[in-house]
């Protein structure tokens, strides 16, 4: 006695298919982006997918869409989480190593290289306001913007990239392939980079100690 199979709903369909087709592309780029790929990844015939996206072309350019919106919403609730937990800069920095660490980092830069760009939704405002708040007055709000750039930058190429950039640095063996080290290098930067008020409590942890212990570090001046 078979048991039949549950229906799908066309909203839970259409959310499958773009999770599957988003799998493929972070794992071998848009050329693995195939109907019948996608449908063997959610049990469904070449004819069900084109069924919800008509053709490849339309899939890709929802995949586009869908990819963004899955990375604004990942950063949107760490960026939450974060500011509830009292702005510690390295648990930040940590945070988004964590999150491209876990597939985003692919995701992103394979959604980049099929043509998605973020519009200016600027995922990252939460974090720039609340920084540009603990800077001594008169600090630039276009500097703290490029910091935070400059870090989300590095923490999405850390995931993949990081222990080859060591490397070509001149560091060896285990000390290339761990990134804690760098990301806590990260966190130290970014501390001085904008300038924070001296006797800022920024947490529990000192960004440049090895043992993530101790007042935050103090900026020069």
């Amino acid at each position: 006695m078979t048991t039949p199979r549950a229906r799908r709903t066309p909203e839970e369909a259409r959310r499958l298919i773009l999770d599957a087709a988003a799998a493929l592309l972070a794992e071998s780029g848009v050329a693995a982006v195939q109907m019948r790929a996608v449908a063997a990844r959610v049990g469904m015939t070449d004819a069900g997918v084109a069924h919800h996206f008509g053709n490849r072309e339309k899939l890709l350019a929802e995949l586009l869409r869908h990819g963004g919106r899955r990375l604004r919403d990942a950063l949107q609730d760490l960026l939450a989480s974060w500011l509830d937990h009292g702005a510690d800069l390295l648990e930040l920095v940590e945070a988004l190593h964590d999150l491209y660490r876990n597939g985003y980092g692919e995701l992103a830069i394979a959604l980049h290289a099929a043509g998605w760009r973020d519009p200016g939704s600027g995922m990252l405002d939460p974090v720039v306001d609340a920084l540009h708040r603990l800077r001594p007055p008169g600090g630039s709000l276009e500097d703290t913007r490029l910091a935070v750039a400059a870090l989300h930058q590095a923490m999405a190429l850390e995931s993949l990239y990081g222990s080859d950039f060591r490397r070509s640095a001149g560091i060896s063996g285990a000390a290339a392939d761990d990134s804690a080290a760098q990301v806590r290098w990260w966190a130290r930067q970014l501390h001085l980079a904008i300038g924070l008020r001296p006797g800022t409590d920024l947490g529990h942890r000192d960004p440049g100690s090895p043992a993530g212990s101790g007042p935050p570090a103090q900026a020069p001046g």
